[in-house]
């Protein structure tokens, strides 16, 4: 079932994550939601606490293709970065974070462990882009946001805008 995404400022995208203690059909049940509603967005990636779940539960969007039919995601649960090396800049967007997108610098590589829906642990090297959205969805389940990696004053300027946005969109509802 497709779930409506919180944005930006909801105070539950801010708080950190509980970590999951049961590997059951629930777990499988938010995860089939959480993919549904990150193919649905599209985003690279989802992080439970952007359905207002707060467990520690991130998906990777791996397909293939854009468009491909048979859509994969990695589900990653209670996941911690062991290490992380190197350095990139790239642009970076979120579906919490409405009509903004920042360079935001990451590591370039990242070593990740994690817990499957299984309960399996599993342990992996994730680079470049694929280490770019381990590290912006497990930074939801700390209650971080890109914006927190970016300067204040650009922080701010976005907080104005968003400021704007929510003001015009109450005006049209009460239309």
């Amino acid at each position: 079932m497709i779930k409506t995404i919180l944005t930006y400022p909801n105070p539950l995208l801010r708080k950190k994550a509980e970590p999951v203690t049961e590997f059951n059909e629930e777990l499988a049940e938010i995860i089939q939601d959480m993919a549904e509603t990150m193919f649905d967005a599209p985003g690279a990636g989802l992080a439970a606490p952007q359905i207002g779940i707060s467990k520690q539960i991130a998906i990777i969007n791996t397909s293939k293709k854009e468009d491909d039919a048979d859509k994969e995601v990695l589900a990653l649960i209670n996941p911690e970065i062991l290490s992380g090396e190197g350095s990139q800049v790239d642009e970076e967007g979120c579906l919490s974070i409405r009509e903004y997108s920042a360079k935001v610098k990451r590591f370039m590589t990242i070593k990740v462990k994690a817990m499957t829906p299984e309960g399996k642990e599993i342990e992996f090297e994730a680079d470049e882009f694929f280490a770019r959205v381990i590290q912006h969805e497990l930074d939801h389940l700390e209650g971080k946001l890109y914006i927190d990696l970016i300067s204040s004053l650009k922080r701010n300027l976005y907080k104005k805008r968003l400021k704007k946005i929510i003001q015009t969109e109450a005006e049209k509802k009460s239309e």
